[in-house]
């Protein structure tokens, strides 16, 4: 791929890591959630360690024309949210039709459209290092999508419950 066309979907990825994070900001100063707050405000930092991951390869890349593997190597694990526990308070005090449930549904459209990006830029890359770049950042993101998407379902099982739309 072209030097220009690397470095322009870096910069692509860099905005859409910080929307996220002014996402995850926002929801976080806004709710009255202490459980929801903690959940957002991690999602926030983990945007911010993509930002400076991503910045740093742009860097790297800019100057080098290739990207720096040992960065790959040396960044932070998908598992910080993976491990924030939803429990069945949290979802409880999730209004399903309030503030909260309308950002965790921005949230993964945001995240599905940041692992499309990155997946389609990994299986278009040429070299291995920027394809295990985008495909990491791509399972990142999965990472965060499918806890919103849990934590969805478990929203919309409540709703369901609380207005008596079982089938049973």
């Amino acid at each position: 791929m072209e030097s220009k066309a690397v470095t322009d979907i870096l910069k692509q990825a860099i905005i859409m890591e910080h929307r996220g994070k002014s996402l995850y900001e926002e929801v976080a100063r806004k709710t009255g959630n202490q459980g929801v707050k903690e959940i957002f405000e991690t999602m926030a930092r983990e945007e911010q360690t993509h930002i400076d991951f991503l910045q740093k390869q742009y860097l790297h890349y800019s100057k080098q024309g290739r990207f720096d593997k040992n960065d790959l190597k040396e960044a932070p694990g998908h598992e910080s949210v993976a491990q924030t526990i939803l429990t069945p308070e949290l979802i409880s005090d999730i209004s399903g039709a309030g503030f909260e449930a309308a950002a965790i549904s921005a949230a993964i459209d945001m995240e599905n459209k940041s692992v499309e990006i990155y997946s389609r830029q990994a299986t278009q890359a040429t070299d291995p290092n920027e394809k295990e770049l985008f495909e990491w950042l791509a399972d990142w993101e999965k990472g965060h999508h499918k806890l919103l998407i849990d934590l969805n379902r478990q929203l919309t099982e409540q709703i369901w419950y609380d207005n008596n739309f079982w089938p049973f």
